[in-house]
């Protein structure tokens, strides 16, 4: 349960194009925060160049406690903290190391769609070995999808379809809110 001194993980709503520099101010303030991305190729014109974008566009994770969700919310381009039920709602702990995992282990991650079918799997060997995620095929490639939930958002990285095992088979249960009153 989370109480005002817990220190949970937060995604905040931040203005198009703000995310690093959301991600440096809380960092100057003290907070912990993660705001992964990914390289894309761009180009412009004639010119070819690699990019760096949010895997989250307008999301930045930070962890604190609600208690101290003020100073959070006094930075500027931060709209709010995401919410359910009128509340900030905290981000799964292990959702956010897997995308972390994936981040410093894989070198193809990019956005994904969100998927609520298909098989759980685990990667059993290799730097990514642990992590659970939706085997989701891709131009003729597999690929291991992971979600966060609460945004609705995925990013996926190649893997080879020999390196994972089901863990789950058929989609995912999905929880409506009315369930959940």
């Amino acid at each position: 349960m989370t109480t005002a001194t817990t220190r949970d993980w937060y995604a905040l709503v931040v203005k198009p194009q703000h995310e690093k520099r959301v991600a440096e101010s809380l960092r100057l303030k003290g907070f912990e925060e993660f705001f992964p991305y990914y390289h894309a190729s761009r180009q412009w014109g004639r010119k070819r160049r690699t990019v760096s974008l949010p895997l989250f566009p307008q999301y930045v994770f930070s962890r604190f406690a609600l208690s101290e969700r003020l100073g959070v919310l006094e930075i500027p381009s931060v709209r709010g903290i995401v919410k359910f039920q009128g509340r900030p709602a905290p981000v799964d702990p292990f959702e956010v190391d897997r995308v972390r995992a994936l981040i410093r282990h894989a070198n193809d991650v990019s956005p994904h769609p969100f998927l609520n079918v298909g098989c759980t799997v685990r990667v059993r060997q290799g730097p990514l070995a642990g992590v659970t995620g939706i085997l989701a095929r891709f131009k003729q490639r597999h690929r291991l999808v992971v979600s966060v939930t609460l945004l609705g958002r995925s990013v996926a990285v190649e893997i080879d379809q020999a390196a994972v095992e089901v863990v789950k088979a058929g989609p995912i249960p999905v929880i409506s809110e009315a369930q959940l009153n």
